[in-house]
């Protein structure tokens, strides 16, 4: 956090914006690769999808690291007490969701007998034996967990801009790269 206690670290506003746009462009490559053909391209795009996976799975491991060693700045003191609770629930919901679709997607991979190299050079290990059966019943997990992920982040997206533009707190502007002069105002 900041000396003035009113934003958060410029390391926790990087780990904010750089996994929310991975796992953006993560959740629309996954929509888009399910859809096509077998081809060349298909199999890439999964190779890509798994790539983000591992690298999500990563930065979220680092960022709940720097999160349970650093404060948050506190909420703003108009907020009512529901609101904080469904705070504090929807950030849990998000971590829990940051590690699920990964890890149920590696399960997933390693169960339907398909090995994760990470970005082409890293040999992962498989975290259970191949077994279609298994694949089968865990495919769906993954699917479940990215759905559920994208809900709450479409959720707390919209209660960042419900803070921003009709309560005018700083809710929003706690997260937002500062410069001398941007004030989203």
């Amino acid at each position: 956090m900041n000396s003035n206690n009113t934003r958060y670290s410029g390391l926790a506003i990087a780990f904010h914006w750089l996994l929310a746009l991975m796992i953006c462009i993560s959740f629309g490559v996954g929509l888009y690769m399910t859809s096509l053909a077998f081809s060349p391209q298909r199999l890439k795009l999964y190779n890509w999808h798994k790539w983000a996976g591992v690298t999500i799975l990563v930065l979220s491991a680092a960022r709940l690291l720097w999160r349970l060693t650093h404060r948050s700045p506190p909420l703003p003191l108009t907020m009512p007490a529901w609101q904080r609770a469904a705070s504090h629930i929807s950030h849990a919901a998000l971590y829990v969701f940051f590690f699920a679709v990964p890890i149920t997607g590696w399960l997933y991979s390693s169960a339907a007998g398909f090995p994760i190299v990470w970005f082409g050079i890293i040999p992962l290990p498989d975290l259970v034996e191949k077994n279609r059966e298994l694949a089968e019943t865990l495919k769906p997990f993954h699917w479940i967990a990215a759905y559920s992920l994208a809900t709450v982040v479409v959720i707390h997206i919209a209660a960042a801009l419900k803070h921003h533009f009709i309560d005018r707190d700083t809710v929003l502007l706690r997260m937002m790269p500062q410069s001398k002069k941007s004030s989203l105002s």
